[in-house]
């Protein structure tokens, strides 16, 4: 391949997964390569020894993507060779960052994932994509042996979800979920301060998430735009006529999504259950009542109010922003007082003392990370588990998918967190996965 011949000829020599797998934990001065990268290889960031290069590409080149891609690009260890994206304006606007920040036109571009994947020889790869794509994209991405950076929530359903887990775990691939919160110093504190008992016995947690959707989803059909796959766009999802619906506002659609409520899940009861140690379970009861748009397109919850309780005792509950009494952001109350954060770098509590509060070495020192892209290169080289696995991502999504089941149903639902099964309802399980349109199938290998 044109774009890779310097990465190809490093191939022969080793394989580079399992250069990386073989040198974690070993000294860099173990490994002498006479082989060394041009400059103009890898753009302005300078020399890079092979030992250290990770080759990337995204499979979903749009706005999301696109940020995740440039930050990666600012990584020198890191070199960008291709995006994949259904939107042909989005695939050469990738390519034209990439050959601008490379210094030459050497990076690929790709309509599928399938030939991306088939063509390419990367390390890693970064998925931005509609949530209807994130199940059958990131089972086929981990089987393919890469390492990823995968925008929450992870999964559209949670029987998605627990594949793409199976995957990376069958795989042995190193996974960091876009949960970004964990790498900022605000929340690590705040959960750090909860997890070590400094508020107390821990009874109840308000999770404040977005209000609803801004319009009214009312849509007429339209041509599809010139150089946009709409029905790759809409991959497993129903087939429906094109109305200016893609690359933003498809999240206002259950089809697709989950609205503001599975879209902030990732982050904000992401945040909640780290200061709880509830990284690896789920709550056993769930309710809530949502408010549904009456007309146009949009279907997703502009209103919502669940409450989940978990198995120690712990209420959360999980509402849209203006419910709350903080507002966007996680408050975990406890016998001794209560806790907030948010974004913006705001930590409060009901002593300002608490915060003042210092973590011994003894206690609980929670996973510590400042760049959260630069916590995937790390454990990309140490094969160690990043800030934001997805087992931890499945079970924080986990919580909004459940709401939504609950909000839908009008039940109040028994969950079992082990199994990942409703207890005694299986109206309730059907709506734990949604059908494929076909010819899309999930393929756990």
């Amino acid at each position: 391949m044109k774009n890779n011949n310097l990465h190809m000829k490093q191939s022969k020599k080793l394989d580079r997964r399992s250069f990386f797998k073989k040198a974690a934990g070993a000294s860099a001065m173990a490994f002498a390569f006479p082989y060394i990268i041009p400059s103009s290889a890898l753009g302005k960031g300078g020399i890079v020894p092979p030992s250290d290069r990770i080759v990337m590409g995204v499979i979903g080149s749009g706005s999301m993507g696109t940020g995740d891609m440039r930050s990666f690009m600012g990584k020198k260890e890191v070199q960008m060779v291709a995006a994949c994206d259904v939107d042909k304006a989005h695939r050469e606007r990738a390519k034209t960052f990439m050959d601008q920040h490379y210094e030459n036109k050497d990076s690929n571009i790709y309509g599928d994932y399938r030939e991306f994947l088939a063509t390419e020889k990367l390390d890693a790869v970064i998925l931005a994509l509609p949530d209807q794509w994130h199940g059958i994209i990131g089972v086929a991405v981990a089987n393919a042996g890469l390492d990823i950076y995968g925008q929450k929530p992870l999964a559209r359903t949670i029987w998605e979800g627990r594949q793409i887990v199976e995957a990376v775990k069958k795989n042995k691939v190193i996974w960091q979920t876009g949960s970004w919160q964990r790498s900022v110093g605000n929340f690590h504190k705040g959960a750090e301060l909860v997890a070590n008992g400094r508020i107390g016995k821990i009874t109840r947690v308000e999770v404040g998430l977005p209000n609803g959707n801004p319009t009214t989803g009312v849509h007429n059909v339209q041509p599809v735009p010139e150089g946009l796959d709409w029905n790759m766009w809409l991959g497993p999802a129903p087939h429906v006529p094109y109305r200016g619906v893609c690359h933003w506002d498809w999240r206002w659609i259950l089809d697709y999504s989950g609205g503001q409520l599975t879209d902030w899940a990732g982050h904000h009861i992401d945040i909640a259950h780290w200061g709880l140690g509830f990284d690896k379970t789920g709550p056993v009861e769930i309710e809530g009542k949502g408010v549904y748009p009456r007309e146009g397109i949009y279907d997703v919850p502009v209103e919502y109010n669940v409450k989940a309780m978990y198995a120690n005792g712990i209420e959360m509950t999980i509402a849209n922003s203006r419910q709350l009494p903080h507002g966007m952001g996680t408050c975990w109350y406890g016998d001794k007082g209560w806790l907030y954060v948010r974004r913006g770098n705001v930590i409060e509590a009901s002593d300002p003392k608490i915060m003042d509060e210092v973590i011994g070495d003894d206690e609980n020192k929670l996973y510590f990370s400042r760049d959260h892209a630069q916590n995937l290169l790390d454990c990309i080289r140490s094969r160690k588990e990043t800030i934001t696995p997805a087992e931890t991502a499945h079970r924080s999504i986990s919580v909004g998918l459940l709401s939504e089941i609950a909000m839908l149903s009008g039940q109040k639902l028994k969950w079992d967190p082990v199994k990942e099964e409703f207890i005694d309802n299986k109206m309730a399980d059907r709506l734990l996965r949604r059908p494929f349109r076909s010819p899309w199938t999930l393929k756990n290998n």
